[in-house]
């Protein structure tokens, strides 16, 4: 229950993070027919944050792309959790290792506090192995989901 309720809630990011984000997004997708979601939320409670990035994914309907290369980076700020999540066909050419290093590299950024570079940045190498295995095609490809940010609670 909200105390003031004409009041809008505090943003996770700032401006300027939010639009280097969706910027990286948007970056991203010219250049694959993959598709890139960022979701953040402030906490995590009690789920492990690769299965909360799980249910996410099958909640926004990321899976019904057409060549399943979807990819989710999940982020939960007050609780220091994130995700990432890619889809089966995605997953089949990078594998976990890939996932475990891009997400180890936005976690320094996240250590300098750097919460919207690091997320551009991760979203910026996830494009390029979607680049590398699932390139555009300028006869067929088609925005599958929406690039903004989605602030869960």
């Amino acid at each position: 229950m909200k105390l003031f309720p004409w009041q809008k809630p505090k943003s996770l990011f700032n401006e300027e993070d939010t639009r280097l984000i969706i910027k990286a997004i948007r970056h991203a997708e010219q250049r694959t027919n993959g598709e890139v979601r960022v979701f953040v939320e402030s906490r995590c409670s009690w789920v492990d944050a690769m299965d909360r990035a799980a249910e996410i994914f099958f909640t926004l309907k990321m899976e019904q792309t057409e060549q399943r290369n979807a990819v989710l980076v999940y982020i939960a700020l007050k609780d220091h959790q994130l995700a990432v999540f890619g889809d089966e066909g995605i997953h089949k050419k990078v594998g976990s290792e890939y996932w475990n290093r891009i997400v180890q590299e936005m976690l320094v950024s996240f250590n300098k506090e750097n919460y919207g570079k690091g997320i551009a940045e991760c979203v910026i190498q996830i494009g390029d192995a979607l680049t590398t295995h699932f390139p555009f095609e300028r006869d067929t490809d088609r925005n599958e989901l929406p690039d903004e940010i989605v602030f869960g609670k």
